[in-house]
């Protein structure tokens, strides 16, 4: 089972500066007083929080957040073992950029899951792989190769960063784009693969996709030019969509794609409708 470590921003996690009851309740377990407490609140607040603190940047300024995490999961599957499952956690990191960040965050969780292994006297595989949802991260996804184990894009934050949409602002604008052929499709609904074509008298050639689609062919190609085998799937709504799906399947060349459970029976006859048409 793949499980992605804590990906919000952390303002999210804080309680509501409305909530006294909880306020006054969280201050007298943490030895504060209800003021303090709510200055430490809007001191984590954030003009642009999507961009800001989370993801691993929230792991590496706080890394007790990640070792929680990791104790959690490790134990859970030892657990799971003992039970008679065949427990093998796939843990992934969010919102890396740099291959410094992952390398960062996952010396972390491997020392934290050693650290279990010798408290409970009892092993499990497991392995520390990535998000690529940022740009920078596509386009270096050779170096982060060298030292994830697995990738899955995160196709709704590559998607808001590449083209510099608000994910939650959109419908603002995306009406008049679609409306007038800007756009061709909502591109938080499909994933973006616009074409680059050529025509040569009455024969059109298509040449490359372009876009969102091209960061993820590039980053599949250079990634497997380091491991042949690398794992690589994607995480958001567009895994729900057919004809991302079958892009995903025939031209990028994933190996699975995860969506939200009620899309799971479109992705599984888009998927095998897309293995026919290869076929």
């Amino acid at each position: 089972v793949t499980i992605r470590l804590l990906d919000p921003p952390l303002h999210e996690f804080l309680p509501s500066l409305e909530d006294e009851e909880i306020l006054s309740a969280l201050a007298g377990e943490l030895g504060s007083s209800v003021d303090e407490l709510v200055e430490q609140i809007k001191g984590q607040q954030e003009v642009n929080p999507m961009l800001g603190l989370r993801g691993c940047r929230l792991g590496i300024t706080k890394p007790a957040v990640i070792e929680m995490q990791t104790r959690a999961v490790i134990e859970a599957a030892l657990n799971a073992i003992e039970a008679g499952v065949d427990a093998k956690p796939d843990i992934m990191v969010p919102l890396v950029g740099k291959v410094e960040e992952f390398r960062t965050q996952a010396a972390l969780i491997r020392s934290v899951a050693a650290k279990v292994f010798e408290e409970r006297g009892k092993m499990c595989e497991f392995k520390v792989g990535t998000m690529i949802e940022i740009p920078r991260a596509a386009l270096t996804s050779h170096k982060i190769a060298e030292e994830a184990d697995f990738f899955s894009f995160g196709s709704n934050d590559l998607t808001q960063m590449t083209f510099g949409y608000s994910r939650d602002d959109v419908g603002t604008f995306l009406p008049t784009y679609l409306e007038n052929g800007i756009l061709l499709d909502d591109p938080f609904v499909t994933i973006d693969t616009e074409v680059s074509i050529s025509k040569l008298r009455y024969v059109v050639h298509i040449l490359s996709v372009e876009g969102v689609g091209e960061l993820i062919k590039m980053t599949v190609k250079n990634g497997r030019e380091v491991k042949p085998s690398l794992k690589i799937g994607v995480c958001g709504e567009h895994g729900g969509d057919p004809r991302s799906v079958e892009f995903f399947s025939n031209e990028a060349g994933l190996t699975y794609v995860s969506c939200s459970p009620f899309r799971v029976p479109i992705a599984r006859l888009a998927a095998a409708q897309a293995v026919v048409g290869r076929n």
